[in-house]
């Protein structure tokens, strides 16, 4: 069970209150990583106009499709919590909004990471031979499931002993 969050100089958090800081961190998460998720689209549609795209070989041409099908998928899953704000607001479902955005943010950082490190495949493949190509772009969604996943983990089991230490 998590304890609430007491404000600063305040009680316990109340559990609306709770619901609605949390309605209101997701979305600020989300204008972070819309930004960028929509600068990398935008870059990614425009690669397939540029003269250099029809010379690109099978290997990068799938990487290129997979790529932009990644990046619209991470476009769909973070720009999500804001259809579902819209269109649900005053429904009384806002617990439930709360916990479908998170998962819906979690999923879309997943898809970004993808993303991004076959962005990075795509542009190194061009010019590093293809094994080194290939090694820094899964260097880069290894670097990213680090710091996405495993240090928000650990950082919870390690407070999770802490709390049961002090329990």
């Amino acid at each position: 069970m998590t304890r609430p969050v007491p404000a600063q100089g305040a009680g316990p958090e109340e559990a609306h209150e709770r619901v609605n800081r949390r309605w209101a961190e997701i979305l600020q998460e989300t204008r972070v990583a819309q930004t960028g998720v929509q600068i990398l689209f935008g870059f990614l549609l425009s690669v397939a106009f540029t003269p250099r795209f029809r010379d690109l070989g099978a290997f990068d041409t799938s990487v290129y499709v997979v790529t932009v099908i990644l990046g619209a998928a991470a476009t769909g899953a973070l720009i999500a919590p804001v259809s579902l704000h819209r269109l649900l607001t005053g429904q009384q479902m806002k617990d439930d909004l709360v916990k479908v955005a998170g998962r819906l943010m979690v999923t879309g950082l997943v898809l970004l990471a993808l993303t991004i490190s076959c962005t990075v495949l795509l542009i190194l493949h061009v010019v590093l031979p293809d094994l080194l190509a290939e090694l820094l772009a899964g260097g880069v969604l290894l670097w990213f499931a680090l710091c996405w996943y495993a240090l928000p983990a650990w950082l919870k089991k390690r407070s999770a002993r802490r709390h049961q230490k002090t329990a």
